[in-house]
């Protein structure tokens, strides 16, 4: 009887220590899916934000597995809180800040502002269209952060910050011998090719400006901000929009006056940033006297820079037909193309759309090329 006792005992124990255990897993099993399901949901939330397409194709859409998903808590210890002075700038999107992960790397956090004039259906598309995109002439996205109310794109840092930095500082200026300036150009060019016909999407900018162009410790350009970048999908090669966004002084005739935008928008844009970035502005006198002091020294690039003149000129052509494709462009900035064709007279703008003087000294540019030929 006794062994009896001591056996049920013993099975008794075992029994229990079994169940014990297999109601301690079925706990840890059942929070842990719960994490899982709540980590999912949020990851869902994610998902539908992105998944919704604003560029008019559904096939364009961005899977959540290409944006990496950032915590909005190491976002805010990298930013010391988003304090003023990690602030590298403020745009229509809201303001950038510089950051430090704890692994050391250093990156620019934009954040979504409430009040911005852009909102949410920018933070889409600049997220869907940069994410699925890759050149060492465009700004690399390192992630995202969707977290309630916030919203964030986190880059890569850039030294040197934006190219207008540069362009309008008569100390940084100095900078800027011909090499540097030219490598610039030609950069801008193999991105906006990448853009428009090497990328996977054909993709239209609309809103290239130097201060938009990002510049590396080697001072390398980066092509960035793609809040209203544009998908051109099948044989779509142009579109027409009521809300002209942009910077007046870059935009192409057709779409600061039609809302007509295409490739060759860009190419517009281009030719502005390329006589901004060769030359400097004089309101008067002839082709040797626009040459920028900083650069006009070394006689042996005097031909090198009137071929980068001569393409920024028949780029900012008033009708798109005479205008050339980056294709063309490219070719052209490596002596590919000997022979150039002469530019046509330049644009005229009226005068009541250049208000900001910022913007105005990239319209004159246009406006007194008209002396040179």
């Amino acid at each position: 009887q006794k062994r009896g006792i001591v056996a049920g005992i013993v099975v008794g124990t075992i029994v229990g220590v079994i169940f014990c255990i297999f109601i301690g897993r079925r706990i840890t099993t059942t929070t842990a899916k719960k994490g899982s399901e709540d980590d999912f949901r949020k990851d869902e939330s994610c998902l539908e934000l992105f998944s919704h397409n604003m560029l008019g194709k559904s096939q364009n859409g961005v899977k959540l597995q290409e944006l990496q998903l950032l915590d909005f808590g190491k976002l805010a210890t990298a930013t010391n809180n988003f304090h003023p002075t990690n602030m590298l700038g403020k745009g229509g999107f809201g303001p950038v800040y510089k950051g430090k992960l704890q692994d050391g790397l250093e990156i620019a956090v934009k954040r979504l502002s409430r009040a911005s004039g852009q909102g949410l259906e920018e933070f889409r598309n600049e997220a869907m269209v940069i994410s699925r995109l890759q050149h060492r002439n465009l700004v690399r996205l390192l992630g995202c952060c969707v977290d309630g109310e916030e919203k964030m794109l986190v880059y890569e840092y850039m030294l040197n910050k934006s190219l207008d930095v540069f362009l309008f500082d008569a100390e940084k200026q100095k900078l800027l011998d011909w090499k540097k300036r030219l490598n610039i150009i030609e950069g801008i060019s193999r991105g906006l090719l990448y853009l428009h016909r090497d990328s996977r999407l054909r993709i239209v900018h609309r809103d290239l400006k130097a201060s938009n162009i990002l510049l590396d410790d080697e001072l390398n350009p980066k092509i960035s901000d793609f809040g209203i970048a544009k998908i051109f999908c099948g044989n779509e090669s142009q579109a027409t929009t009521r809300r002209v966004f942009g910077t007046y002084g870059y935009m192409s005739p057709e779409y600061a006056m039609k809302g007509q935008f295409s490739e060759k928008s860009d190419v517009f844009s281009f030719g502005v940033l390329t006589l901004e970035i060769a030359w400097k502005l004089w309101s008067e006198g002839n082709i040797l006297e626009l040459i920028d002091p900083v650069i006009s020294s070394d006689p042996s690039c005097h031909r090198k820079m009137l071929r980068c003149f001569h393409v920024g000129l028949l780029c900012v052509q008033n009708f798109v037909k005479d205008r050339p494709t980056m294709m063309v462009v490219d070719s052209m900035l490596s002596s590919e193309i000997e022979n150039l064709p002469t530019p046509k007279q330049p644009p005229f703008f009226d005068e009541k759309i250049m208000m900001d003087h910022s913007q105005l000294q990239a319209s004159q540019i246009i406006l007194a090329i008209d002396n040179i030929f």
